[in-house]
């Protein structure tokens, strides 16, 4: 009997970010516009498109066995899934994102209290209820079908609960954010019941181990060196790295190859310090991955 997993692939803002986490992580994924289920090259993983505000309750379900959508959308359904890992990119879809109150500048609403009575609007209804419900503060909540921010510069509801990564769009329609309800981020989330099988739970953890690989090498490089054993002292002093440099000897000579991983934006100011010192033929090479014991689930 073949096995395999079936992976949701958010539909939608954080699609083309998760393709492209996942060929660094080691898979290549390819969408067909036609299509709702892409394909992957491991046989041992099926994938669908599924939007992220959807994602929890069909991995709740079993109908997948791991996706990846946001914290919001897993408290919206209330979903009784696994977090397995944040999955936090430094591409804008998957940055950390809040879901804030705002209102008009002109508004008389200035604190959460104030709502007591008001009507207001949002994508987030379920979890906006409860917040409100849990603090007794007596709303009117409406879902949201899109454009949310009109409907509050238009006076059709006093307020707003809107998700956010800087507050630009919404200061720039005229609005005030009085308060941050969320703070959201894309999470790897499993079924329960597919965590309870050993196969199941051994792919998912790799999947989940290497999609933080390939996290822990964004914005780093590799960088390799020669560099005089007299010079090395200084070399090392000079050269960030995860743990220490590898230092290897060549062959025949009083010179050793010196590696490491740094940061990429330090690239630029410690290479001319390094030739400075004596180091010489200097490498710089990207890195899809990076992998420690503490990515392993």
């Amino acid at each position: 009997m073949e096995k395999y997993i079936k992976i949701g692939i958010p539909k939608g803002s954080l699609q083309d970010t998760t393709i492209e986490l996942f060929e660094h992580a080691g898979w290549k994924i390819n969408v067909s516009e036609r299509n709702y289920f892409p394909s992957i090259d491991d046989n041992e993983i099926r994938c669908s498109l599924v939007r992220a505000q959807e994602m929890a309750r069909y991995v709740e379900s079993g109908v997948l066995d791991v996706g990846l959508t946001g914290l919001d959308w897993i408290l919206e359904h209330n979903a009784d899934v696994q977090i397995i890992s944040d999955l936090i990119y430094s591409k804008a879809s998957t940055k950390k994102a809040r879901w804030v109150l705002a209102v008009p500048e002109d508004s008389n609403i200035h604190s959460l209290s104030d709502c007591a009575g008001k009507t207001i609007s949002t994508e987030l209804v379920n979890f906006t209820k409860n917040y409100f419900k849990d603090r007794n503060i007596p709303v009117k909540i409406e879902f949201s079908w899109g454009a949310t921010e009109a409907k509050v510069v238009e006076g059709l509801v006093d307020a707003i609960v809107e998700v956010t990564e800087t507050g630009s769009t919404i200061r720039a329609h005229g609005l005030r954010i009085i308060y941050t309800l969320l703070e959201t981020n894309t999470k790897l989330i499993a079924n329960n019941a597919s965590m309870k099988d050993s196969w199941k739970r051994n792919k998912i953890n790799q999947v989940a181990m290497l999609l933080n690989g390939a996290l822990n090498a964004e914005n780093m490089v590799g960088i390799k060196m020669n560099v005089p054993k007299e010079k090395l002292a200084e070399i090392v002093d000079i050269l960030p790295s995860l743990n220490a440099p590898t230092i290897a000897t060549l062959y025949n000579m009083d010179w050793v190859s010196v590696e490491s991983v740094v940061h990429e934006a330090v690239v630029r100011e410690i290479i001319p310090k390094l030739i400075r010192a004596g180091a010489d033929g200097i490498i710089e090479y990207s890195l899809n991955k990076i992998v420690s014991k503490d990515d392993s689930f």
